[in-house]
C-alpha cells in the first residue's frame, strides 16, 4: 500500500497518455488520453507514451515512475528519477515519457509513482487482448 511520506506533498492527479506538448502560456496539451489498453493482439509494444503527474504542496522532491508487471515482481519500465521544486502553495508538473514498452501479456500493470525513491501511489494499468474479450463476451451471450 502507498504511504504519503510528506504531509506538505499531495499527488492531485496522473494521467496516462499517448504524448504531451508544453503550448504557450505554459499550458499541456495531452493527446492520447486512456486508462486501459486494449489491442487486438499480445505481446503489444507501444511505441510512445507518457505519464503526467500533477503536484499540490511545496518543497523539493525526486520524482520517478515505474510499470510493475501485474505479479509486481518485474519492472516493465522504470524512468530515470527527476528533480521537481513546488513553491509554497504552489504546483507542478512532473512527465515521465516511455518510448517502445512492451506489455507481453494480459493483466493488472501497476503504474507506481515514487518520490525520493519511496512508493508514493499506484494505480492500475489493465492491458485487455481484445479477442480474448469479445470470445468471452459471446460466450456469455
Amino acid at each position: 500500500m502507498p504511504r504519503k511520506r510528506d504531509e506538505k506533498l499531495e499527488l492531485v492527479y496522473t494521467i496516462l497518455c499517448d504524448d504531451v506538448r508544453l503550448e504557450v502560456g505554459n499550458k499541456l496539451s495531452l493527446m492520447g488520453v486512456f486508462q486501459n489498453i486494449m489491442v487486438q493482439q499480445l505481446p503489444v509494444s507501444l511505441i510512445k507514451f507518457a505519464v503526467v503527474n500533477h503536484w499540490r504542496g511545496e518543497g523539493v522532491y525526486l520524482s520517478e515512475v515505474r510499470i510493475l508487471s501485474p505479479d509486481r515482481q518485474h519492472p516493465i519500465v522504470v524512468s530515470q528519477p527527476t528533480r521537481f521544486e513546488i513553491a509554497p502553495g504552489g504546483f507542478a508538473d512532473n512527465i515521465s515519457f516511455f518510448v517502445n514498452v512492451t506489455f507481453p501479456v494480459a493483466g493488472r500493470y501497476w503504474v507506481q509513482t515514487l518520490v525520493d525513491s519511496m512508493l508514493f501511489d499506484e494505480q492500475p494499468l489493465v492491458v485487455t487482448d481484445a479477442r480474448a474479450f469479445e470470445s468471452t463476451s459471446n460466450a456469455v451471450n
